[in-house]
């Protein structure tokens, strides 16, 4: 559906070159909804805005269906950017025109027929949950409504692909919810694809079937959420992941630890996080687990509990419990104490 092949992109200010990309090939599949994660600076913007030309890559393929956007002619660009609708993090809504205004523009300019204007209108508000809020200025809405409204204006052009930049950075959590729920039936209802940018791993986690992770213009890792949420490999994906804020022991803490034992994160992905493993070592092995943090995340297909523990014990029989719990596909990773 959406490919990008060996993607650079180089801007120039003055006598300084930036590589904002570098050499970046992903494929998005049609139907899903692909994530790309990472940190101010990290490319993410650049490469999103390079999959409907609004940035030329400097080197590379942006490939729609297989067509190269790169090679296309500025008339069949134009008409090949209507399968692709965009999402902004600040809205970027008309504040002199009414909410039917600001989704209704983009198809006038498209020279698309008034009485199908109005029943796309009608249909994609309905589809937001504004219906209601039809003859209301910006102004007049909280930002998830603006966002809404963008969403609306993107899917009235009846897009197969829409792309979310920062949608919803802006928001508060339980905004964020909602849209976030809205991007999913969008995607399910609809049978749009999503590719969106972000910089918050809940979006990921929640909505995701994949996800890339970008640091300093390179896509540094990509797999399933739930693989590259509970197997990271590499090391700015361990910080999103493995942020040290959910795994540090404060110095009281580690201070009252057992010097017998190993302190060790554990991760159980979907029913796994229901068995009560913990309770199981105990009877098995001649160990005392101790829980200093834990919770469960849930993703779109799966949820992952982890817990991080102190296994106070003879080196021996710890080892053995640890066997045990890898033997039952929980995750064990060694935290430094």
């Amino acid at each position: 559906m959406i490919e990008l092949k060996n993607v650079s992109k180089t801007f120039t200010t003055g006598k300084k070159k930036v590589e904002a990309l570098k050499d970046v090939s992903l494929k998005i599949n049609k139907g899903e909804i692909y994530g790309v994660i990472g940190f101010s600076g990290a490319g993410k913007s650049t490469l999103i805005r390079c999959a409907n030309l609004l940035e030329r890559p400097t080197e590379g393929e942006v490939c729609i269906d297989g067509v190269d956007l790169t090679k296309l002619k500025k008339s069949q660009l134009r008409k090949t950017r209507g399968k692709i609708g965009m999402i902004f993090q600040h809205f970027n809504l008309l504040t002199t025109a009414t909410v039917y205004e600001n989704v209704a523009r983009p198809l006038k300019l498209s020279k698309v027929p008034k009485h199908e204007i109005k029943e796309r209108v009608d249909k994609y508000l309905k589809i937001v949950g504004l219906e209601e809020k039809k003859h209301v200025y910006p102004a007049q809405l909280s930002g998830g409504q603006k966002q809404r409204v963008a969403i609306a204006r993107a899917l009235a052009q009846e897009p197969e692909v829409l792309l979310s930049d920062e949608a919803t950075s802006a928001l508060d959590p339980n905004t964020t919810s909602s849209i976030l729920e809205l991007l999913l039936r969008v995607n399910k209802e609809l049978g749009i694809t999503i590719f969106l940018i972000t910089h918050e791993l809940d979006v990921i986690q929640r909505i995701c079937d994949r996800v890339g992770v970008m640091h300093h213009g390179e896509l540094v890792e990509e797999g399933s959420v739930i693989d590259v949420f509970t197997k990271p490999e590499h090391p700015q994906t361990r910080k999103f992941v493995f942020d040290e804020a959910n795994f540090q022991v404060p110095d009281s803490v580690k201070k009252g630890l057992s010097a017998t034992g190993r302190l060790v994160s554990l991760t159980f992905i979907g029913e796994a996080s229901n068995e009560p493993f913990l309770a199981a070592i105990t009877k098995k092995f001649d160990v005392v687990p101790s829980i200093l943090a834990g919770g469960i995340d849930q993703l779109k297909a799966s949820s992952v509990g982890k817990l991080l523990i102190h296994l106070q014990g003879d080196a021996a029989e710890v080892e053995r419990a640890i066997s045990y719990l890898e033997a039952q596909h929980v995750t064990v990773e060694e935290v430094a104490s």
